[in-house]
């Protein structure tokens, strides 16, 4: 159980993007880090958590809806909704198209559910823009803690439980700040194979698909961070 300043609240409450957005919590800087490609790492976990709830499988390289298959989370309803109702894609497909879209999702979501409160702010006193506050810190702290014990050990890989498993893998592909860094990645590269694995719980199919999610995440973050170095605006 992970303890906050509301009381007790298990690992497993709250959706895998839910957690990938409180992992990028800065507690240092008091705001929300995470990096420029979050929005990335916010639709990996969906979508993982879409697969490992039997919601969309993969076929050839292809996310293919169980159709009318749902989960009763908002979040990942829509996105179930979206593939459904849209053309075949491949994961990084689904990665990249409409993700900014999930992650707004998320922050509506954890907001109305009392973790976010929203502000409204002026950047130069004109443009109006929102911000958010972290209403549970010692949940998000927790959340990273146990999360830490995940990536680094000395947990067992095979004591972890898929969900957690596919989480630290979304955000050490994602490479999301400040829960991980580079030093992280390389030191853990083995470790991160192994987790990847265990995302597919017992099932090989699972576990090609999180291989196959995992690849197609490290690709678009790779990507992003290429556009942004050739338009000036600094790698990732």
């Amino acid at each position: 159980m992970i303890a906050d300043r509301g009381g007790a609240v298990h690992y497993g409450t709250l959706s895998l993007p839910a957690r990938l957005l409180l992992l990028a919590w800065s507690g240092e800087k008091g705001t929300f880090t995470g990096g420029p490609d979050l929005h990335l790492v916010i639709r990996a976990g969906a979508l993982a958590e879409l697969a490992l709830r039997g919601v969309v499988v993969q076929t050839d390289g292809v996310v293919t809806p169980v159709v009318g298959a749902r989960t009763g989370d908002t979040v990942l309803d829509a996105l179930a909704t979206l593939i459904e109702g849209s053309r075949p894609r491949k994961w990084r497909g689904w990665l990249t198209y409409r993700s900014r879209t999930t992650l707004g999702e998320v922050r509506d979501q954890l907001t109305a559910h009392g973790y976010l409160r929203q502000e409204r702010r002026r950047v130069l006193g004109v443009f109006p823009t929102r911000h958010w506050e972290l209403e549970r810190a010692g949940y998000a702290e927790a959340l990273q803690a146990e999360a830490g014990t995940v990536l680094r050990g000395p947990r067992p890989v095979a004591e972890v439980p898929a969900s957690e498993a596919a989480l630290v893998m979304c955000a050490a592909t994602g490479k999301v700040r400040p829960f991980v860094t580079g030093k992280d990645r390389r030191r853990y590269k083995d470790r991160l194979a192994e987790l990847t694995d265990r995302g597919g719980g017992a099932s090989p199919e699972l576990t090609e698909l999180m291989r196959a999610l995992r690849k197609a995440l490290a690709s678009a973050v790779a990507a992003a961070e290429m556009a942004r170095s050739s338009s000036g605006g600094g790698g990732g």
